[in-house]
């Protein structure tokens, strides 16, 4: 199975408009033109793999620093999704391990693999922690457009993209990269062994 991370901040399109909204929005889009192509799916959000809101928390629900480096559990996401559906691996996934609506775990079972399937893992951040993917597409926005298009109730976390841009550079480890200044025009560029 391909496992495929699709990284990029979260962020607010035009009204019905059907443009990049964030990695989650590219994913399902992927995730519906896959099997056309003879490749079976399946999207597992990062955000099933956040740590309790206890631990998220700890410095106050809108600290960019702690939004940056204590959200994710990375180990967790590994183990449960990467490793299991990698090679080597028993060739299934879990698909969330946390409900983040609920704080509590989800309860989830494991989930086969499907055979010559691409799994998409959408998130915030996930370059730079050492995760197992074999592709990396990365949504880039200038940090201008990131503060127009990012959520009001959002925009406190700004700063934790301005610091993984500086600190990661995940424009220069993706292997593809959809530029998402204008969420209706989106363009994408390979790298690297894609070019």
């Amino acid at each position: 199975m391909l496992r495929v991370a699709v990284d990029g901040p979260e962020l607010s399109t035009p009204d019905g408009d059907r443009g990049v909204a964030g990695p989650g929005g590219l994913a399902s889009r992927l995730a519906e033109l896959l099997p056309a192509r003879s490749r079976p799916a399946v999207v597992v959000p990062a955000e099933g793999f956040f740590r309790p809101a206890s631990l998220r928390f700890e410095h106050g629900r809108t600290d960019p620093d702690a939004r940056y480096s204590d959200w994710l559990d990375s180990g967790a996401l590994s183990r449960e999704v990467l490793d299991r559906a990698g090679p080597g691996g028993p060739g299934e996934y879990l698909p969330a391990l946390w409900d983040v609506a609920r704080d509590r775990a989800a309860r989830a079972a494991y989930r086969p693999a499907p055979a010559g399937g691409v799994l998409l893992v959408p998130g915030a951040l996930l370059q730079g922690l050492g995760l197992a993917f074999d592709v990396v597409v990365h949504l880039r926005v200038s940090p201008a457009a990131r503060r127009r298009r990012t959520p009001a109730d959002q925009a406190w976390a700004l700063p934790a993209f301005d610091r993984y841009d500086a600190e990661v550079d995940p424009a220069a480890l993706a292997d593809a990269v959809v530029l998402a200044d204008h969420a209706d025009r989106p363009a994408l560029v390979l790298q690297g062994r894609f070019a």
